[in-house]
């Protein structure tokens, strides 16, 4: 009865497909590619058909995932300590230490909490006779949950009457078991989220990820090592203790005083305060040596020598060419079995025999004998179909799925009541990474039928408490100098955008009752060409070419990118609405011809009114709703002198400038903010505003280094006679 429960939900889901992706789109649910060499965001493309898993079926899963995750945790502790797994002759030697991912450099190091793996993304696949098979074991930097947490959010409340008839497995205690686990483990002080940067794959895992655990979104520049201790620096130069880094950056890249001198990324020192107990690094550095893919050959073993029970979940079936009857085997039946490069991943360095002819399969042959530690080989599984809708058709067909499940240890091993499951957009293909063009569904957990949604939420209430309050407590005192300027940025961009467009269309249409040099003045104002040798050309390159530094695409792109490093800050639902701007922009330029493209334009003045009025009534922290608006009001007033607006207009933007200055009376104040002043203040005089510019240069007296609220009150009452242009 629960399962086809399952499937009435699952059935109401597929019908509102649109609406879901639409929904995944305005919150800006992607991942990252590099494609020639360039970055291109991408939405991961989502199935509404979610798998299901049977309670009992889950359970086992469950037992397994935990037993197999102690224990590698348990080898992680042994071979950078007693190494007792070699010594016996377990795991022979030379495939711990050429294994890429072990690091000497942590060698003797006991993470606090004595946890490695803080978090494991094991990828598993279920046999057509049922039987799960882990496939590969992730202990770096395993991504992927916020994927399906993000959904489920948008899928109950698509069908919440049919969610609460089916017993599903409640999935929102993910960010409770990473806060959880962090503060297991934290040193003393703050916990922060790691990230290389706004052009990472996983970008906008790392933001949701830190938005939803209340720790900080941090880039390496915002941190520095001091006497073996990790800091936070915020913007006016204070420093905060960090206790526990969620690092979503690779080994090598972490610290170039200790790995890969090269690296622009990391954090100088960082290791050593690791090593000095100072700092917890979730996961650990050094990972890599356990989900090698030669040693997962080894965890069969693991598990017996170190907690003394046998599997419960099996490995694929593996050969290791570095032994010689597993070689033989290997070259004898190349055409039969998947090979798999263990340094590679993301689905790369995947090879099936039978798609190999004569010579490509003699070329891997000599490969394999030659670097027989660079390869592992295993039987190919016949996995499971699921059904997907084909986007073309609106039809079911079957597609090749795996499941990630996310295994969470801090105090105690725990399995996520959820998991990514990642499809094949290619019949038959068996390679299901985001990378080589997948997508994703949901996975539900079927409860049991005595449990209830009562027991599903209490065990975590106090915690969602607490998670929800340090959600809002990012101010001031944790911001950094570079997301202070990309506040002030957010706050110009959206601002040029916004008037911009409204000031554009006054100007068109005066074109289409006169001609082309109607259109002259706006174009001067703006600093933009003025021969309209092709004034339609003109006028598409001007809205939608974003190569183009001047057009109104280019400014919302900008704005785009300063908005998506602020999501923990400004909060998933405010940011939603540059989402959308963007997106009506970017289909406006698709029917750039056509009528209805004027109402994207319009539709994109709307978002930018209704993110200011998000920002204004959202719980964030005053001073840096201040710093976005005080970006907005210099840039309306920027635009407002070029178009020669008249002194009633300059009024309103001025006082609201001075009011927003005000509340961060005897803060410092970001270079940004004294830079934009005084450069438009230069400007001034040039377009007739003498008498604005000496008003702005009195602005500037209380609000050049710390905020004077006496000096820049009076601002805000003097008269419009002041701000009138000179003829």
């Amino acid at each position: 009865m629960i399962q086809s429960l399952a499937q009435k939900v699952a059935s109401e889901l597929v019908d509102r497909r649109d609406a879901i992706n639409r929904e995944l789109s305005r919150n800006g649910v992607r991942f990252g590619i590099y494609k020639n060499g360039q970055y291109h965001d991408q939405l991961f493309p989502y199935d509404p058909i979610p798998r299901v898993i049977e309670s009992d079926d889950f359970d086992m899963l469950e037992l397994g995932l935990k037993q197999r995750v102690d224990a590698l945790n348990a080898y992680l502790r042994d071979i950078y300590s007693d190494k007792r797994i070699i010594q016996d002759g377990v795991i022979p030697e030379e495939y711990v230490y050429t294994s890429s991912g072990y690091f000497p450099q942590v060698n003797g190091v006991t993470p606090p909490g004595g946890v490695f793996a803080h978090i494991a993304g094991e990828d598993l696949v279920q046999g057509e006779d049922g039987r799960w098979w882990v496939l590969e074991d992730n202990l770096r930097i395993p991504s992927g949950a916020s994927y399906p947490l993000f959904v489920r959010d948008i899928e109950r409340r698509i069908s919440p009457r049919l969610f609460r008839d089916v017993r599903v497995r409640d999935n929102r205690a993910y960010p409770m078991l990473l806060r959880r686990s962090m503060d297991f483990v934290s040193t003393e002080g703050i916990a922060v989220v790691l990230t290389p940067g706004r052009f990472n794959s996983a970008f906008f895992e790392h933001a949701y990820l830190a938005e939803k655990t209340g720790a900080i979104l941090a880039f390496p520049e915002d941190l520095e090592v001091e006497h073996d201790q990790l800091y936070f620096i915020d913007y006016s130069g204070n420093k905060h203790r960090v206790g526990v880094v969620y690092r979503r950056l690779s080994d090598e890249y972490l610290d170039p005083f200790a790995f890969n001198a090269d690296s622009v990324i990391g954090v100088p020192g960082l290791l050593g305060a690791y090593r000095a107990g100072n700092v917890a690094i979730m996961n650990a550095p050094g990972n890599g040596a356990a989900d090698d893919k030669a040693i997962y050959y080894f965890v069969p073993a693991m598990i017996q020598y170190y907690l003394h029970e046998d599997p419960i979940l099996h490995n694929a079936p593996t050969y290791m060419p570095m032994f010689d009857q597993d070689r033989k085997t290997v070259l004898d039946r190349l055409g039969e079995l998947v090979i798999k490069d263990v340094a590679e991943a993301g689905g790369y360095g995947v090879v099936f025999g039978s798609s190999l002819d004569a010579r490509q399969r003699e070329e891997l042959a000599d490969k394999i004998k030659a670097e027989p530690r660079r390869f592992i080989a295993q039987e190919v599984i016949q996995f499971r179909d699921i059904d997907v809708v084909d986007p073309a058709t609106g039809k079911h067909e079957p597609r090749k799925a795996d499941l990630r499940a996310f295994v969470v240890t801090g105090s105690d091993t725990r399995v996520w009541y959820s998991g990514l499951t990642r499809y094949s957009s290619v019949p038959g293909q068996m390679i299901v990474n985001s990378s080589q063009g997948g997508g994703f569904k949901d996975t539900w957990v079927l409860a049991d039928k005595g449990t209830t949604l009562k027991d599903m939420y209490d065990e975590f209430k106090h915690e969602k408490i607490s998670i929800a309050t340090q959600t809002q407590r990012h101010s001031l005192s944790l911001l950094t100098a570079t997301k202070a300027e990309d506040l002030y940025w957010l706050g110009r961009y959206t601002e040029r955008v916004f008037t911009t467009l409204t000031r554009f269309f006054p100007f068109y249409d005066h074109v289409m009752d006169t001609d082309v040099d109607a259109f002259r003045p706006f174009a001067r104002a703006l600093d933009l060409p003025e021969d309209f040798e092709d004034f339609d050309a003109f006028i598409h390159s001007f809205l939608y070419d974003a190569a183009n530094p001047n057009s109104v695409r280019s400014a919302m792109d900008c704005a785009f990118n300063n908005a998506v490093v602020l999501r923990p800050e400004l909060s998933s639902r405010v940011l939603q609405y540059v989402e959308l701007a963007l997106s009506s922009i970017a289909d406006g330029s698709e029917r750039a011809s056509a009528a209805e493209d004027i109402y994207d334009q319009r539709d994109v003045t709307d978002y930018m009114l209704a993110f200011w009025g998000a920002i204004e009534n959202s719980v964030v922290d005053q001073t840096l709703k201040s710093f976005l608006f005080v970006g907005k009001y210099l840039e309306r007033l920027d635009l407002y002198t070029r178009l020669h607006a008249d002194a009633a207009d300059l009024k309103p933007a001025l006082r609201k400038l001075v009011d927003y200055a005000v509340t961060l009376d005897g803060l410092p104040v970001p270079q940004c903010f004294v830079s934009g002043t005084r450069w438009l203040i230069g400007q001034l005089p040039s377009r007739g505003y003498d008498d604005l510019a000496a008003t702005l240069t009195k602005f500037q007296d209380g609000f050049s280094d710390h905020v004077i609220a006496e000096t820049l009150k009076p601002l805000a009452s003097i008269s419009t006679m002041n701000l009138a242009r000179r003829a």
